[in-house]
């Protein structure tokens, strides 16, 4: 197949997942709960209708909503693409930020329209490679940040035990000297495992 016959599946295979995500839901959210929810009719698709929600911030004195009792304030801002959250004993928490390492190469159309839906939610977005610890301020408002660790590979989880802050990197499980109230680790880890990372990264 020749360069401008592959160049034209491509384009229709985007305008078929385009029109796929354009098609919107036909049930209001209070059909969409319940003991007996309308199931619509199996149908077939060369690809399913999908609707991607886009990856947004929260506006000018904008917040989400919560259920009654409860509340939500914004504590952190600035950080590149937040992953996972780990609360630590005296209420500081850490926030991983990471993205994938973005090594994979995309060798099927599969992969390639994948990755562009995903993009659609702000998946494509840079992660920080790093740890952030969040304190609460005693000024209010958002919360005192302090980079606990940085120059690591695509992290994912985090856990501490005894003296000891476990960070699963997308390769390897890396063990660091932490104590609780830390704001910065600057001794380098010991890897504590290696973990298969060619497949899904993880």
């Amino acid at each position: 197949m020749n360069k401008t016959l592959r160049y034209s599946a491509l384009a229709l295979a985007f305008v078929v997942v385009l029109g796929g995500c354009s098609e919107k839901a036909a049930l209001d959210s209070a059909q969409q709960s319940g003991a007996t929810p309308p199931l619509p009719q199996a149908r077939h698709f060369l690809l399913p209708p999908m609707q991607v929600p886009k990856g947004v911030g929260w506006g000018q004195d904008q917040a989400p909503k919560v259920a009654a009792g409860l509340k939500i304030e914004k504590i952190a801002s600035g950080l590149k693409h937040p992953r996972q959250l780990y609360v630590l004993p005296n209420d500081d928490v850490l926030v991983v930020e990471a993205n994938g390492p973005g090594t994979a190469p995309v060798t099927t159309p599969k992969a390639l329209i994948a990755g562009l839906i995903m993009a659609r939610s702000g998946k494509s977005a840079k992660g920080g490679n790093r740890i952030t610890l969040l304190r609460k301020s005693s000024a209010g408002g958002e919360w005192d940040k302090h980079v606990l660790l940085e120059h690591l590979n695509s992290p994912f989880g985090v856990q501490v035990i005894g003296d000891a802050l476990y960070v699963a990197n997308t390769d390897a499980i890396v063990k660091f000297p932490f104590h609780v109230g830390d704001t910065r680790i600057t001794a380098p880890g010991v890897q504590f495992a290696d973990l298969p990372d060619t497949i899904n990264h993880h």
